[in-house]
């Protein structure tokens, strides 16, 4: 399985995503820069944190512009795995390919702490290794990850079991307690806290190894997404 670890101008987390993927899975991940315009050798794409574009406008608004963005589209619409970490999670937003939008926190202030999560769906290529109702324990990095959704979407997300992670303590308003979703068709997760940042007991926690081995089964499983 390849990965793709897509890197915009003032991505700081890239390198971080490419080693938490492959000491969760042993996969091959590889960086590529924003101007790439086809992305049909990888299996799974993954936007990382940061800061694109030094978030002007908005987080992730510039981002949406760039080429690979129209790769990533297609490769969302073929049915491959994407998943938006952090800052990813508001390109992914930007560019509509997930409901909603990532405000200021609602305290205005910068946010690194370890967050305890629940998982809320497991029945996603993202979640399946996890149970229902599992604490775990994934930090958080971010002054903009205030998820907003307004009350038709926030109700289509729920009825829809597309919620994914919720926070124990919300550190940063998020409606709902949200930290992460995916979209309809069940292939693209966007969630604030970083996963790749929590693959190893030195870290304080390992429970995001369990988010990259999901999406390297489901792929080495060779389901089909309709």
């Amino acid at each position: 399985m390849r990965w793709a670890v897509v890197v915009f101008p003032a991505s700081n987390c890239d390198d971080d995503a490419v080693k938490g993927i492959t000491t969760a899975t042993g996969d091959e991940a590889v960086k590529v820069w924003h101007q790439e315009t086809n992305l049909d050798d990888f299996d799974a794409i993954v936007l990382p944190g940061g800061f694109s574009y030094g978030d002007y406008l908005r987080s992730g608004a510039i981002a949406r512009f760039s080429p690979v963005m129209s790769a990533v589209r297609t490769a969302a619409d073929q049915g491959k795995l994407i998943l938006g970490i952090c800052n990813g999670f508001q390109v992914l937003t930007e560019s509509r390919l997930l409901p909603g939008a990532l405000l200021r926190n609602s305290h205005l202030q910068f946010r690194c702490e370890m967050a305890p999560l629940r998982v809320m769906n497991t029945n996603s290529p993202f979640t399946r290794l996890f149970q229902p109702g599992d604490e775990i324990h994934i930090p958080i990095a971010h002054g903009e990850g205030r998820f907003f959704a307004d009350e038709t979407q926030l109700d289509e997300l729920r009825r829809d079991g597309r919620i994914a992670f919720e926070y124990l303590n919300n550190p940063n308003g998020s409606v709902a307690n949200i930290a992460g979703i995916v979209n309809s068709r069940g292939n693209v997760l966007g969630m604030m806290p970083h996963p790749e940042r929590a693959v190893a007991h030195w870290m304080n926690s390992s429970d995001g190894e369990k988010i990259f081995q999901s999406m390297h089964q489901f792929v080495e499983e060779g389901v089909v997404i309709g």
